[in-house]
């Protein structure tokens, strides 16, 4: 398949609700999940969602092993999943610095809950389950929240935490995402 260009915040159909798969195990599906990987795994994501490539179904994907964009994040087993369904494990938040592929160049400190319960399908209908906390907590709700028109800078509750990475980290070298 293909690396596909990325949207940028701004652009309109990251701000809608993404539709939910009604048919698994399509060859179209499984085009574009191929097609999410190749650009995941080209720009070095933690993870991506389908809307980030101009595709309205939800559908995300996550997985972190070494990463050079998360160089001290703990690993997140590779996942694909499907009409996703997110349930907060108390109510406990802790903030945290994200970025994002369409957001290129800048951080922000981003309250999410610490602890989260997931599921959904994955692209042959196998039902994913898993209770989760820390990074892995985080990537979920930053991907998932992309199938509801949310990025992360609409999260941020102190707006002096939001900025460009060589502003934030002066002399780190960051990706521009």
């Amino acid at each position: 398949m293909a690396i596909q260009p990325v949207l940028k915040m701004g652009d309109p159909l990251l701000f809608q609700t993404a539709l939910r798969v009604t048919q698994l195990d399509t060859p179209e599906l499984h085009a574009l999940i191929q097609d999410m990987h190749d650009t995941m795994t080209h720009m070095h994501g933690a993870g991506i969602a389908a809307p980030q490539i101009g595709v309205s179904l939800q559908v995300v994907m996550f997985g972190v092993g070494k990463n050079p964009r998360y160089p001290d994040a703990e690993e997140v087993p590779f996942t694909i999943l499907i009409n996703p369904e997110l349930t907060p494990v108390g109510n406990e938040e802790e903030e945290g610095w994200e970025g994002c592929l369409s957001v290129p160049g800048m951080r922000g400190l981003v309250p999410r809950y610490q602890q989260l319960h997931y599921c959904g399908v994955d692209p042959h209908g196998n039902v994913i389950e898993r209770t989760v906390s820390g990074f892995h907590a985080r990537v979920v709700q930053h991907e998932c929240d992309h199938l509801f028109g949310v990025l992360y800078p609409m999260r941020i509750r102190d707006m002096t935490k939001f900025g460009f990475n060589d502003v934030l980290f002066p002399g780190q070298m960051l990706p521009d995402d």
